[in-house]
């Protein structure tokens, strides 16, 4: 999809009644493109998921392309008994080109009180971005947040399953994997649970 546009504002709210099972992913990855008059486009996701639901939400990596200004939100409200995979791959411009500017946040609320929220500011102007406290010279990223009853009882361990990726528990009861590398491709394998150890 080539879009969003600089100027853009785009909002997709989805909602998995109690019992539902739903799998969201898409055929290509997402392209944000400069618009003509150098706005910031928006884009706004918000998720609800009901008693006993599942939500899989795997879009394809979304391409910051050369000067594109992208805002994006990522809202989820999860009941207490509902279980998410919650994946998102970005990549830092098109293949020999400078990075667009890239913000993303993503918060996620079970039962009503706050399971996580975290923003990420990466590309062109954002302070510090290819430090080694935030991407380190990579230009993917990814994350993938797995949300579900069952790991109260069995809690996910911190581990390294390689030298670019780490994986978080998070009290909730979640796990979140996060991986850097060169491109989506590089990214993507390292963003499961159980965890691949790198070869």
């Amino acid at each position: 999809m080539s879009a969003p546009l600089g100027g853009d504002q785009l909002t997709l709210d989805v909602r998995v009644e109690a019992g539902a099972r739903l799998r969201m992913d898409t055929v290509a990855a997402s392209v944000a493109l400069p618009g003509r008059g150098g706005d910031a486009a928006r884009y706004d996701v918000r998720l609800t998921v009901g008693e006993h639901a599942q939500l899989r939400w795997l879009p394809g990596p979304l391409i910051s392309a050369s000067r594109s200004d992208l805002r994006q939100t990522v809202h989820v409200e999860l009941a207490p008994t509902a279980r998410l995979e919650l994946r998102d791959v970005f990549v830092l411009g098109r293949t020999g080109e400078e990075p667009g500017r890239l913000t993303t946040r993503v918060s996620v609320n079970r039962g009503g009180r706050p399971l996580l929220d975290q923003q990420l500011d990466i590309g062109a102007g954002a302070p510090g971005w290819d430090s080694g406290a935030v991407l380190g010279g990579h230009r993917a990223v990814g994350q993938l947040l797995l949300v579900d009853p069952d790991l109260a009882r069995d809690p996910a361990p911190p581990c390294l399953p390689g030298p670019d990726a780490v994986v978080t528990p998070v009290e909730g009861p979640a796990v979140l994997v996060t991986a850097l590398g060169a491109d989506a491709l590089a990214v993507t394998p390292l963003l499961r649970w159980p965890p691949t150890p790198a070869e």
